[in-house]
């Protein structure tokens, strides 16, 4: 939205959202959220024609075009549980705006939400509206985070489903205008509303299964002594495979793919297709087997015990240039070592002390094992073994001479985002560990 605002002067953009201390937030110009870029693009705008208001009423009766972006997480509970999408969210917007809007509305689903959502919202529309006209599209979002900004103001393309009747088109139309203030129009794709919605998991999909592909080849490549990297780079000069999503890690994590890939292989099994299902799903767990993996290697330097040895952690969030922890490999990388009674010290650059304990421990408890430094040399000072699991940047540049003298020896570094020279490691005198070498 502040994208639009930004490059649209000419629309009003109005954020609205019943958090008051979120909105608050937002119009502080303390955003609540890091992602680099961002504070200049809202400051451009914020006042002018971007607005956030905890007036949610007030914004659907205003608004000609409505975005609904609210949260799908996995639902939790009952049939489809730890698969299907839950629409609670998705089905409450769409109740309040029947319940307020006057006058021809375009509703545009932002949210990542299974194929046919598009039904239910009309449904609800149509039975709860006072007349009011409605025109639903489907706009999946597929920026990165990390990358938001220049995936805004450059996108691949720009995806826009909706009904192919005369009022679905004029929609479609609306909403491609909106977008052609800074998009070329070759970028922008216009499809029926279901190819739009299943388009967004089947991209995260994809990109998740290269992730999956390349991790379980770097488990073969330690076996065999290959390089993953080397093998990488190799096949992804085939321009039918491409170099991009080869790069092999501790495992992926953030919002999107795991929730999306299980959503997706729930969607085939309900549509009576379990052997695709089986295949989505073994994406998922080849991810959560290569995190495991990834903690046994260093329960395994250490003797194969690790009880009472102080582990460091660099890196929380689930990748660089952002804060955003959900599904991060180090949560599940913590939780390992603290089963083996480890004592583990995280370090991150961005994300919160506080925040770092809940994921790994749970709202409102505490484990002495588990602490939490303000540098990487306060995390790495007498540890046993050393973890890479972000790839800040700064993890790149430390003294690793000066981490060195300050271990346990032998000291270990596992390298979880191949982002280090090992060689130069040894030569300090680290045993060194990297993903698929």
């Amino acid at each position: 939205m502040a994208m639009i605002a930004l490059k649209a002067p000419n629309i009003q953009v109005t954020v609205v959202d019943m958090n008051a201390a979120r909105i608050a937030a937002w119009n502080s110009g303390n955003l609540p959220i890091y992602e680099p870029g961002l504070d200049d693009v809202v400051k451009q705008s914020l006042g002018k024609n971007l607005h956030f208001s905890t007036d949610v009423h007030r914004g659907i009766k205003e608004a000609d075009i409505i975005f609904v972006a609210v949260n799908t997480p996995t639902k939790m509970y009952g049939v489809g549980a730890g698969r299907a999408a839950d629409l609670t969210f998705i089905e409450s917007v769409a109740r309040t705006i029947a319940e307020v809007a006057d006058g021809a509305k375009i509703i545009v689903e932002k949210s990542t939400i299974p194929v046919k959502t598009a039904e239910t919202i009309k449904d609800i529309l149509a039975a709860n509206s006072r007349g009011a006209k409605f025109q639903v599209l489907s706009n999946p979002e597929f920026l990165a985070e990390g990358t938001a900004v220049a995936d805004l103001i450059s996108p691949d393309r720009v995806l826009i489903g909706g009904e192919r009747t005369p009022e679905g088109e004029a929609a479609i139309k609306t909403l491609v205008d909106v977008y052609a203030h800074w998009v070329p129009r070759d970028r922008i794709i216009t499809t029926n509303l279901w190819s739009s919605e299943l388009s967004k998991l089947v991209a995260n999909a994809f990109l998740a299964q290269r992730i999956s592909s390349i991790n379980s080849i770097s488990a073969l490549c330690e076996a065999t002594g290959a390089d993953v990297d080397e093998v990488a780079n190799a096949i992804g000069k085939d321009s039918r495979i491409g170099p991009k999503f080869l790069k092999a890690s501790v495992g992926f994590g953030g919002s999107c793919f795991q929730k999306d890939i299980l959503n997706l292989a729930y969607l085939c099994e309900k549509f009576g297709l379990p052997e695709a299902a089986a295949y989505w799903s073994s994406v998922v767990d080849t991810n959560d087997w290569q995190k495991k993996r990834f903690a046994s290697r260093i329960v395994n330097s250490l003797y194969n015990t690790a009880a009472e040895k102080k582990v460091a952690v660099l890196g929380f969030a689930f990748k660089k240039d952002t804060n955003d922890t959900r599904e991060s490999a180090a949560i599940a990388v913590c939780r390992e070592l603290l089963t083996e009674q480890a004592r583990v010290v995280v370090y991150d650059p961005k994300v919160p002390a506080d925040e770092i304990r809940r994921d790994v421990l749970g709202s409102g408890k505490d484990d002495p094992r588990l602490t939490v430094a303000k540098t990487a040399y306060e995390a790495a000072e007498g540890a046993h073994a050393l973890a890479i699991v972000t790839e800040w940047d700064e993890f790149k540049t430390l003294d690793y001479a000066k981490i060195y003298a300050a271990m346990v020896k032998p000291a270990c570094i596992f390298d979880g985002r191949n982002i280090l020279d090992l060689a130069k490691l040894r030569a300090i005198g680290f045993r060194t560990h990297g993903i698929g070498k």
